[in-house]
């Protein structure tokens, strides 16, 4: 009797377990032995993310045995010629955030499955598809490809855990790199910077954005800084200066007008934003233009700051390096000797003998 209630327990149990949903099967485990990882990039304002699984190499013979040369069926899926997952377990998964150039070639705004191909030479493909849901590459699909391109592989260091990361940085590119073994996977991403910041400055000053002066003139400055679309940056300007004239606005809207031709508006511009400019404001513009290597521009604002400012140790101090850096040392000693002269704070008296040391002059 006591092991016919056992059985019946038993049963009534299973048939309890079989009954509760499949969103009650377990707790979330780690992945292993191949951890999930993401890695991503900035490029301007866009970013390219990477999500993937990363295996060990654990001496394995990994090219051509554990990741076959070339394209290959498989026994499972739909047995399609397929590239390499380019990882383990799921798709490995690239997301671009506009649109970009891969390998020279556009590709939309979106997520994408990830694959390469190595063949024994070191050539090879990377393979961008439309599904990035599938697992592995069991269920590849040409018609679904976004894009194919040839890439040369490098030979690299030892590198034990799969991983993917990003190189060559530029304003407009990056190079998302796969290595693993001791090879490495390159592929140019390139997005066209500026015009999708502009196109999103367009967008943003449609919000909130546009109601403050702040929101169309870093727009514009934008513009002038990059020297892009200037028409349309110039029209940015403008509004800032209606809504807040001022050093900062004035001197942004000279710099458009010089670049779209209207050199005497630009002059105008620029000796009204001179009389509005603080001393802070004008050393650091007088700073920019040294940055330039626009040394004569620089020593023109510069000076005006020391006429405006003549009390100011600082303000002589930065004319004393514009003259410096030009060259002209018999200005360059001057300004820092009335620098000096002015009770200057510790840091613009330290700047000051500096250089007056480097010109030769150890007893100001």
């Amino acid at each position: 009797m006591k092991k016919l209630l056992t059985i019946n327990l038993l049963l009534v149990m299973l048939a309890t377990l079989a009954s509760v949903p499949a969103w009650t099967q377990g707790i979330t485990l780690p992945t292993t032995p191949s951890p999930a990882a993401k890695v991503s990039q900035k490029v301007g304002i866009s970013t390219v993310t990477v999500a993937y699984s990363r295996p060990s190499v654990k001496n394995r013979a990994i090219w051509g045995e554990l990741v076959p040369y070339g394209w290959n069926s498989q026994a499972f899926g739909n047995q399609n010629p397929a590239p390499w997952r380019a990882g383990a377990n799921e798709n490995s998964v690239i997301e671009f955030s506009h649109d970009a150039k891969v390998a020279g070639q556009p590709v939309p705004a979106g997520r994408y499955g990830l694959f390469f191909v190595v063949n024994k030479d070191d050539s090879g493909e990377v393979v961008l598809s439309k599904d990035s849901r599938s697992w592995g590459s069991f269920f590849y699909e040409p018609m679904q490809d976004q894009l194919r391109a040839k890439i040369q592989l490098r030979s690299i260091p030892m590198t034990e855990l799969l991983t993917y990361d990003f190189i060559n940085a530029t304003k407009n590119s990056t190079e998302l790199v796969l290595n693993w073994e001791k090879k490495q996977f390159p592929v140019p991403i390139e997005f066209a910077v500026d015009d999708i910041v502009l196109a999103n400055a367009e967008e943003e000053l449609k919000g909130p954005v546009g109601f403050n002066w702040q929101g169309y003139a870093s727009a514009a400055n934008y513009s002038m800084q990059n020297k892009v679309k200037p028409e349309m940056g110039l029209q940015w300007a403008e509004k800032a200066v209606t809504m807040n004239k001022s050093f900062n606005t004035l001197i942004v809207k000279a710099g458009l007008l010089q670049q779209v031709g209207k050199t005497a508006e630009a002059e105008k511009t620029k000796a009204e934003a001179m009389t509005l400019g603080t001393e802070a404001e004008l050393n650091q513009y007088g700073y920019q233009l040294v940055n330039q290597t626009l040394y004569d521009d620089a020593i023109h604002i510069m000076k005006l700051n020391t006429e405006k400012h003549p009390e100011s140790a600082n303000a002589w101090d930065s004319l004393g390096e514009a003259y410096a850096l030009k060259g002209d040392k018999e200005n360059a000693v001057k300004n820092f000797k009335k620098s000096l002269t002015l009770n200057p704070p510790e840091a613009t008296k330290l700047n000051s003998l500096k250089y007056l040391k480097q010109l030769g002059v150890n007893n100001p």
